[in-house]
């Protein structure tokens, strides 16, 4: 006799039993996850149903399935033929908190980032890599320096040095009162002023150091599965990627290093002004035992400095296998030692120095000038270093400014970093002085140093460039697409009527698509104009020692009166400007349509792991790429499955970022489909030495299939150029976009322009969607047969995007 199951929908075999017939294998399940991209989504809208429910995650990132379906798993027989669809959903990772726009002030931080992953696709073995490495990471701890000077520059010299110890600048700040030398206070002695002032760059410090430790917890800290991801033996060693290794995505212990040793950085950096300010004022007949402590605590600051800066050429990443190791003691104690010496340096600097009186600029304004050129040699070493990479590297002509890609970005970010720094420094001082212009005849104060005018200065010429370079850009469109215009009846039916107008309004969103392939000619002219007006900063500010306005006194008065207006419009500008980024960014993280305008490249910048840089924003991948390979890796294993992993855009990138990560047997278990993705067109070009064409082609081959739609009308997603030895294409368009040209029977309002979004509109999505979960089928999968094996990228057909 049988005992009844008491949950009937359970299977506890592998075989069920029919009442007339031999016993049958039970159906294998089947499953679709579904990845989104750039601004999010619901899982209500990813799943086309309002009744949701949370299967794993948390409210910062989780997979979601319809109600009806949380139980799939029980009831495999009602998805004969049809995979289970779920939704990981990751938007909360890069949005949510308004405050989050703040991050956009770190964009300095990210850049630099940014190159140490665009170095050329060399062998990991050429010794020229770790130098590029090496190379990115001090200049990062110079933008650390960078910043720190910058707030020293305005609390400290600006704020506390000139302004609180001059009559006529103090008069009339009620809230400058008691730091007045008039009212001999005990805070109106110049040291103490110092050292009051120094707690606002100690405070930036600190907060920068408290956020980088906050998002480490939250997102370098996600554990990747218990396996070894691994590569089959059979893929060439050309096509072997570094994402497929099992430590790329945990940074943990990187992170906390280089954040020891950039917080040491920045505190040296005030510890050093302190030092430079009461050595002059010792210097100048003050007591000798000061002069000697001076001297010793100088040689603690070199000596922590020197710490610091072997900490950072030490601290490499470690991908092999997660780095779990304990930081050593040098490491864990380094900020502590050197919060120790400044506690002592703000005793000595604060010490009585009857009759010390602060007079001119503070001593060291040249060190600004020293950390330009430091930087810019760096720049130098760098793009030697890349040359010599891409020389070694596979030739791959699409690769972008043929591997001058890190240098390009190295050099904006310390342009960046540069123009913030003296833009903030002209503002403060400029609203410090009332009406008056700082460094001019009869100011009420001598201004922030010359360099930090001069880099203020250039910004009206920057924006000049920037605006000559949209023109161009505006007029290329134009160009495309009256030469676009002429072929967009004949993707369409010729019985339906064309019209004039849309035939532009779909020119022209083709054309303006384009100009996303143009994005290497830009960063090149952006990068030489940067270049150029940062070279004539420095050597403007180095032969006449002057800011813009008093160096042109004696030129003509056209010359003069442009240096004076360039210096003051700069600095306003630059307020304008912070308010505007800060703003711009709250829009996008607010407003979907915003964001998915200029997401993608606030998402391009957060996708890689805080390899150079700790304080910059953190990398949403370290916690969505180990979620996406938990989920694959454990249904695969509890339930004999296979899936098919759908992402779109950004979510495209993580997709296959998570397969690099499965083990082989698992990756052999999934089919990918890609719409709207940048991976070759943006990634493969910008970052070769991870999505190059070798290592797409080397993900293809170890996965059971891969198909990817995409449009002309895309301003992000592109093809991925692959083909297979049987010539089957992975890319499967371009897909006509709008759908409809005119007004049909089938349609009888105008079809929209759906660009980048909505490619499950387009029947040719279900088609191929179809194909793939046809191929699931419900055996394991074997060896692809030899004329559908990936033999590597063709630009040709229809695979490739227009030149326009």
């Amino acid at each position: 006799m049988e005992t009844a199951d008491p949950t009937p929908h359970a299977r506890s075999t592998d075989r069920d039993t029919t009442a007339d017939g031999p016993p049958r294998k039970a159906p294998q399940l089947s499953l679709e996850l579904l990845v989104h991209g750039v601004g999010g989504t619901t899982a209500q809208e990813m799943l086309g149903d309002p009744r949701v429910q949370l299967i794993t995650g948390d409210d910062t990132a989780a997979c979601y399935r319809r109600t009806d379906d949380a139980d799939a798993e029980q009831r495999p027989d009602d998805y004969r033929g049809e995979p289970v669809r779920e939704a990981y959903c990751w938007s909360n990772l890069t949005s949510g908190n308004g405050a989050r726009a703040l991050w956009l002030i770190l964009v300095p931080f990210m850049v630099a980032n940014l190159a140490h992953w665009m170095r050329p696709a060399a062998p990991s073995e050429h010794p020229a890599q770790r130098i590029y490495d090496l190379l990115v990471r001090i200049l990062a701890l110079t933008l650390t320096v960078l910043l720190a000077a910058a707030a020293c520059e305005v609390a400290l010299d600006l704020t506390a040095w000139q302004c609180a110890g001059t009559t006529v600048c103090a008069a009339g700040k009620s809230w400058m009162g008691f730091l007045s030398p008039d009212n001999s206070g005990w805070w109106s002695a110049p040291g103490r002023r110092l050292a009051l002032a120094s707690m606002v760059p100690l405070l930036v410090i600190g907060f920068l150091w408290g956020l980088s430790r906050r998002t480490w917890s939250a997102y370098e800290s996600a554990s990747p599965p218990p396996r070894l991801p691994g590569t089959s033996r059979d893929t060439p060693v050309a096509e072997r990627t570094a994402l497929s290794r099992e430590g790329f995505w945990y940074g943990r212990r990187l992170v906390a290093r280089l954040r020891a040793a950039h917080a040491a950085a920045g505190v040296l950096t005030v510890a050093a002004v302190l030092l430079a300010a009461a050595a002059k004022a010792d210097g100048d007949g003050g007591h000798p035992v000061l002069a000697v402590t001076g001297r010793a605590l100088t040689a603690l600051v070199i000596v922590l400095a020197a710490a610091t800066l072997i900490v950072v050429w030490r601290t490499a990443r470690s991908e092999d296998a997660p780095d779990v190791s304990s930081d050593h003691l040098v490491v864990r104690a380094l900020p502590f030692a050197s919060l120790a010496v400044l506690a002592l340096t703000l005793v000595h600097t604060g010490w009585a120095r009857p009759g010390a009186r602060s007079r001119g600029p503070l001593p060291g304004a040249d060190a600004f000038g020293g950390i330009a050129v430091f930087q810019g040699v760096l720049v130098l070493a760098l793009a030697v270093t890349a040359w010599v990479l891409q020389r070694a590297a596979r030739d791959d002509a699409r690769t972008a400014l043929r591997g001058m890609g890190g240098p390009a970005v190295a050099l904006l970010a310390c342009a960046v970093g540069g123009v913030l720094s003296g833009g903030v420094a002209q503002r403060f001082a400029d609203w410090l002085d009332g009406g008056a212009t700082p460094g001019q005849a009869h100011a009420p104060i001598p201004g922030p140093p010359v360099l930090l005018s001069w880099q203020a200065s250039v910004i009206p010429a920057l924006l000049v460039v920037v605006a000559a370079v949209a023109v161009l850009a505006a007029v290329r469109v134009v160009i495309v697409r009256n030469r676009v215009t002429k072929d967009v009846p004949g993707l369409y039916d010729p019985r339906e009527q064309p019209d004039a107008g849309r035939t532009k309004r779909i020119a022209a969103t083709i054309a303006g698509a384009g100009l996303t392939d143009s994005a290497p000619v830009l960063i090149a002219a952006t990068s030489a104009v940067t270049l150029v007006l940062g070279a004539g900063a420095v050597i403007g500010a180095w032969l006449t020692g002057r800011a813009p306005g008093r160096a042109t006194e004696g030129a003509p008065p056209v010359v003069h009166a442009a240096a004076e207006t360039a210096e003051s419009l700069g600095s306003w500008l630059m307020g304008a400007g912070v308010i505007l980024l800060i703003t711009m960014g709250r829009r996008a993280y607010r407003d979907h349509s915003a964001r998915r305008t200029i997401g993608i490249l606030w998402d391009v910048g957060t996708f890689w792991p805080r390899a150079a840089h700790p304080f910059a924003p953190p990398c949403y991948a370290e916690r969505a790429v180990p979620d996406l390979t938990w989920r694959m890796a454990t249904w695969t294993e509890r339930f004999d499955g296979r899936l098919v992993l759908s992402g779109h855009s950004q979510g495209s990138v993580l997709a296959a970022a998570a397969v690099w990560q499965l083990d082989l047997v698992t990756r052999s278990r999934v089919a990918l489909l890609t719409y709207g993705s940048p991976l070759e067109r943006l990634y493969g070009r910008w970052f070769p030495a991870f999505f190059g064409p070798p290592a797409l082609t080397g993900l293809h081959r170890e996965m059971d299939d891969w198909r990817n739609l995409w449009r002309f009308t895309d301003p992000i997603g592109g093809p991925i150029r692959l083909t297979c030895e049987g010539g089957r294409r992975i890319d499967q368009g371009p897909l006509r976009d709008p759908l409809s040209f005119g007004r049909t029977l089938q349609n009888p309002l105008p079809a929209q322009i759906l660009g980048h979004g909505d490619y499950q509109a387009d029947p040719v999505f279900g088609t191929v969607r179809a194909e793939l979960i046809a191929r699931l089928g419900p055996d394991l999968p074997g060896q692809r047969p030899a004329d559908e094996r990936p033999k590597g990228r063709q630009d040709q057909g229809s695979s490739g995007r227009s030149s326009g």
